[in-house]
């Protein structure tokens, strides 16, 4: 009978100490260190490489020195991965007893360089020098590169397409300049421009400054 009433304790101390020891488990671990080029004996930094919690869908990068820092559990598989390099997969140890783990993870590349390659539209440059030289332009074709390099033609579209991002860039800048050119002092007037007169009297010309709501 006092076997029965010692039995029962002793299994209830080994129940709490197994869940205060899933519950250690369950500690996280703060996970540092470097990544390194192991490719050749002159060790050297990978940076930014991608450090993935392996399905657990987070994960941090090393910086530009190949440093990292990562709060994980014992037992998780952390993959490495960068650019031009081999996957690495590493387990952290399931006994650690400190809430700190370090290493220095060493990445091997994986270059893989493809032959040159030249696109042509023919098969090599003198059949494409003989194909252009042998190509007959019908008057129709000629007709209609003419419409197409009208002057009234090449001023519609440049009054109806839109600048592109480097254009308006361009534009922003000279606008910039212009400014930072002048500044602190007041902008010439164009009465003393040439090329402002000359754009003056060619719109007089054009009939620009008439009236059109006559």
């Amino acid at each position: 009978m006092a076997a029965k009433y010692f039995l029962v304790p002793a299994l209830f101390l080994m129940m709490v100490s197994s869940l205060s020891a899933q519950q250690e488990d369950k500690t996280p671990i703060q996970f540092s260190g470097m990544v390194l080029d192991g490719t050749t004996d002159e060790l050297f930094p990978v940076p930014y490489t991608n450090i993935l919690v392996k399905d657990k869908y987070r994960g941090t990068y090393s910086d530009f020195n190949g440093f990292f820092s990562i709060v994980v559990e014992r037992g998780d598989i952390i993959v490495f991965s960068a650019i031009g390099y081999q996957t690495v997969e590493y387990q952290i140890p399931e006994n650690l007893e400190d809430d700190r783990y370090s290493l220095v993870q060493l990445m091997t590349q994986d270059v893989i360089n493809l032959p040159e390659t030249v696109v042509f539209p023919w098969p090599s440059r003198e059949h494409f020098k003989l194909e252009f030289l042998a190509m007959d332009v019908t008057p129709e074709l000629q007709m209609r590169a003419q419409r197409n390099l009208a002057e009234e033609n090449l001023a519609r579209l440049r009054s109806e397409v839109r600048l592109d991002g480097n254009e308006n860039g361009d534009y922003y800048l000279r606008r910039q300049t212009n400014n930072y050119y002048f500044i602190g002092q007041q902008p010439p007037m164009n009465i003393f421009n040439p090329v402002a007169w000359k754009k003056f009297f060619d719109a007089w010309k054009n009939g620009d400054f008439k009236n059109k709501d006559k």
